[in-house]
């Protein structure tokens, strides 16, 4: 079932999930209402949705690993680089959120991450992910743990913006 996004002001995005503790029916249908509502958000489009940003504070995300909807439960970080993803050719990543849609920021996080997680048929999962698929997991599980992408740009002093057709204007964050 397509679910409703919450918006960034929802005080459940503010708090930490719990972890799953086995993959039954009722997990698999969070998982496919998080499916089914990411591959429906047009303006913005998404690449990344937790469980949080539906209202279910469970440790569960998808995201677009190579064109298909992979199902990360339970993550746990295992290993994260401490080399930053690099710049575009025209300027930074610009990471943005749909519980915020239509604001940006330019964010530069680990490159690459290793997480231990369950997929959808309960398996234990090791798996790295480098450059833009390391950032999606890493804004997601900070989804899982109450953060959000705005504190990550407070925290390194960095501006937000949004998209006004083909324009960025900088706003305000305090």
């Amino acid at each position: 079932m397509v679910r409703k996004v919450l918006p960034v002001a929802n005080p459940k995005l503010r708090e930490r999930s719990r972890a799953v503790g086995k993959v039954d029916k009722k997990v698999l249908s969070v998982v496919k209402d998080l499916k089914e509502t990411l591959s429906l958000q047009k303006d913005p489009e998404g690449v990344g949705l937790a469980a949080p940003q539906i209202g279910k504070l469970l440790r569960i995300f998808v995201m677009l690993d190579a064109g298909e909807l992979k199902a990360v439960i339970n993550p746990e970080i295992i290993n994260i680089s401490q080399q930053k993803a690099g710049k575009l050719k025209k300027g930074e990543i610009m990471e943005g959120c749909l519980s915020l849609p239509h604001y940006y920021g330019p964010l530069k996080r680990p490159k690459k991450i290793t997480i231990k997680y369950l997929n959808e048929e309960g398996n234990e999962k090791i798996e790295d992910f480098v450059g833009f698929t390391a950032q999606i997991v890493q804004h997601e599980i900070d989804h899982l743990n109450g953060i959000l992408f705005i504190d990550r740009l407070l925290e390194n002093k960095k501006p937000l913006y949004k998209l006004v057709g083909d324009e960025w204007e900088e706003m305000e964050l305090t």
